[in-house]
């Protein structure tokens, strides 16, 4: 019950009215609050949460954006491309159409914000501390259905059978059904525990990448002269460029992105380290992380977490063996393209005026960056060609891609298909591949921009388009750029420009882009599609 503040006093006086609007809608908030809760938590599935998700934040970014000043209003953005923008900024995606030092600094701290909620390891965590409460909230009679997967094991000697993950014996039923909550108890435990974890990770790597970022800038005069002629402020470029850095988003607040620090190999090779930690190195790391926990504290958590990646069901907690191959796999696709960029590349005008360790480090940077961060100290237009196929490879292949997987993955993943409705059985057989979904966003881009790859087919040639598509499914960045000097017709308005080759398409390529990044940060949830489909 609600206790009043005006008891004693007369109805009639205006602040009692006040007082009693004011907790009756308090109260209502709170049931709206709780009840909204409750239906997204038990009724609304993950991927609709996140769609719901990513579609609010990038609307909201988009009307922030619009009503901040930008730093120039001569070259003031269109709403399409603000939104395009800041869609660009929630998906990690880094795919650009306007400059960013038309930005003010203002608008910089937005994106920040937007590329900070909308990486994988924070959307994650709120993903685990989401399921922590779902659990914690369980009622006692659907525990056991919980348990179900965890419990399909051999049963130990004096049990009759196992069915459906219920052991049954004619004189230990309440011991099963207390080992069964205290195992529910145990994972509901460790999953918001793994929640912290997550969340001590991604506030630790993004401070410490921060904090050294500052100091380089303060302490190189080299690199602290470019900001000053740009006027950028240290402190915000610093946040900026860790936030999108470690949520390997690729943006950057100069138009240039790397390029004019390219001979920074000190600034480079900080940034690296973010680059893996925040991606295609996170699974391993955070598996590292809680094996130290539980060595200091939380070890009966910590070992749960570990021996029962599969019951935890967080996608990037990979089993012991998966997280060792993940990081040979990962230098491996680091090494193939840094020695053909070596051999057809080294002499590349890009690279002028740089020593041998300047391009050593530019030259790792740059692979890298191609797997999903898209950060780049070259013009990719003047990169051979082998290479940029190299790259459209790496873009596209999925972060924990490993080349040594686990030898009962295939059963495990048929074992799991037992638990599942009829229903999402169906919608998982009916589902494009990946790749069917990037050739039809290609046709549908040649289709929108058809005139101009026959006006200008030199900048609007199908490898390019192929490129920025498959950049933005793979939620990278990379962008061949558009030269005015390619023009077969020349355009006396013509003025190159450093943002992305999509800058130059038509308004229905634009929104076609949009929808591309969007599938692209969707897609873990598309990784066996295309199952119905048997080439023989």
């Amino acid at each position: 019950m609600v206790r009043f503040c005006f008891i004693g006093k007369r109805l009639e006086h205006p602040c009692n009215f006040l007082c009693v609007g004011v907790l009756y809608l308090t109260r209502c908030l709170y049931w709206a609050f709780s009840a909204a809760y409750k239906f997204v938590t038990y009724r609304v599935s993950h991927f609709l949460i996140e769609v719901c998700y990513f579609t609010l934040v990038s609307c909201l970014g988009f009307v922030i954006l619009k009503g901040l000043r930008p730093r120039t209003h001569a070259t003031r953005p269109s709403d399409l491309d603000l939104f395009f923008t800041s869609v660009s900024a929630t998906t990690v995606s880094s795919m650009s159409t306007v400059e960013m030092e038309v930005f003010s600094n203002a608008q910089l701290i937005v994106l920040t914000i937007l590329m900070f909620i909308g990486g994988e390891v924070f959307t994650s965590m709120v993903a685990l501390h989401f399921k922590a409460s779902r659990l914690r909230n369980t009622p006692l009679k659907a525990r056991s259905r919980v348990n179900s997967v965890a419990s399909l094991e051999l049963p130990p000697e004096g049990f009759d059978h196992i069915e459906m993950g219920i052991i049954t014996s004619s004189n230990t039923t309440t011991l099963v059904e207390t080992k069964s909550e205290v195992d529910f108890f145990l994972k509901s435990k460790s999953i918001r525990v793994l929640g912290f974890v997550v969340l001590a990770y991604l506030l630790v790597i993004n401070l410490l990448g921060f904090i050294m970022v500052l100091a380089y800038l303060n302490i190189v005069p080299s690199s602290k002269k470019v900001l000053e002629e740009k006027g950028l402020k240290t402190l915000t470029f610093s946040i900026f460029t860790i936030v999108s850095t470690f949520a390997s988003c690729g943006f950057l607040p100069t138009n240039e992105n790397m390029v004019v620090f390219r001979r920074n190999s000190g600034l480079l090779l900080m940034l690296i380290p973010q680059m893996l930690l925040g991606n295609t190195l996170f699974p391993s790391f955070l598996r590292l992380s809680i094996w130290v926990l539980g060595k200091f504290a939380k070890k009966d958590e910590a070992e749960y977490l570990l021996r029962n990646t599969k019951e935890i069901g967080y996608h990037h907690l990979l089993q012991s063996k998966h997280s060792k191959y993940l990081v040979g796999t990962v230098l491996g696709f680091i090494l193939v393209p840094f020695i053909l960029f070596c051999s057809m590349d080294w002499s590349l005008g890009g690279l002028e005026g740089m020593n041998l360790y300047q391009k050593v480090v530019g030259v790792l940077f740059q692979c890298v960056n191609a797997r999903h961060t898209g950060e780049s100290i070259v013009d990719l237009s003047t990169v051979a060609s082998a290479t940029l196929v190299v790259f459209v490879i790496m873009m596209y292949l999925p972060p924990y891609t490993c080349f040594l997987p686990s030898k009962n993955q295939e059963e495990e993943d048929g074992y799991q298909e037992i638990f599942k409705k009829r229903g999402e059985i169906i919608l998982e057989k009916i589902k494009f591949s990946q790749l069917s979904y990037v050739v039809i966003f290609v046709v549908i881009t040649c289709i929108t921009e058809r005139q101009k790859m026959k006006d200008d087919p030199l900048n609007f040639n199908i490898f390019n388009i192929v490129l920025e598509v498959v950049s933005a499914y793979g939620n990278v960045g990379f962008s061949m750029g558009y030269s005015c000097e390619k023009q077969l017709k020349p355009d006396a308005n013509c003025v190159d420009k450093w943002f992305g080759f999509a800058g130059k398409w038509s308004d229905q390529g634009k929104t076609v882009l949009i929808l591309v990044m969007f599938f692209g940060r969707l897609k873990k949830f598309n990784m066996n599609g295309g199952q119905a489909w048997k080439l023989l």
